[in-house]
């Protein structure tokens, strides 16, 4: 087994966007999974690297961001899942954590092969990001526990597919090999 990483997707957030109400509940449920799937991480020495959509504020950078995610609506579910010092932060505009950031880049300069996808939303970013990592050769887990979604129904089609359509192990938070 190869080095991973835990790429937490989308979870320093507000929580004002349309789709929010229908995400609130699955962001509920998921958030203290992913804080311990984070927490285990960082005591096993695993990087954790945030990425995170900049919402279309250009000139924003990571510190602000995790400040008007904690200034939002749903405080609660940002604090357990904050960067610390030794998190790694990278800004996204799109679906795929990929799409046009130095991600894979990052990944390449830390020696990982590897990613654990965690965060939101299942059917969308973190599916995006499976597909993406996949066609860049890395393996890909998915703890089923840790990621939250908008529409039930899609976010299991779209754990099938990363399953049967790119190799990804999908798991639970406690059983994932980091």
């Amino acid at each position: 087994m190869g080095k991973r990483a835990v790429i937490v997707i989308d979870m320093i957030n507000s929580y004002e966007h349309p789709d929010a109400d229908l995400l609130l509940p699955s962001v509920g449920r998921v958030t203290p999974a992913i804080a311990r799937l984070i927490a285990r991480a960082r005591a096993e020495k695993v990087p954790v690297i945030y990425v995170n959509d900049n919402f279309g504020e250009w000139r924003s950078h990571h510190g602000e961001i995790v400040d008007q995610a904690l200034a939002g609506a749903h405080p609660e579910l940002v604090e357990p899942v904050r960067p610390d010092d030794s998190s790694l932060f990278v800004v996204k505009a799109r679906h795929s954590v990929f799409y046009e950031t130095p991600l894979a880049y990052l990944l390449n300069q830390l020696d990982v092969d590897h990613v654990v996808l965690c965060g939101q939303v299942t059917e969308q970013c973190v599916l995006y990001s499976a597909l993406d990592a996949h066609i860049r050769h890395l393996g890909v887990t998915v703890p089923e526990d840790a990621v939250a979604h908008i529409h039930a129904d899609l976010a299991q089609a779209a754990l099938v597919m990363m399953r049967r359509n790119m190799g990804a192990e999908i798991s639970t938070v406690d059983t994932v090999e980091l």
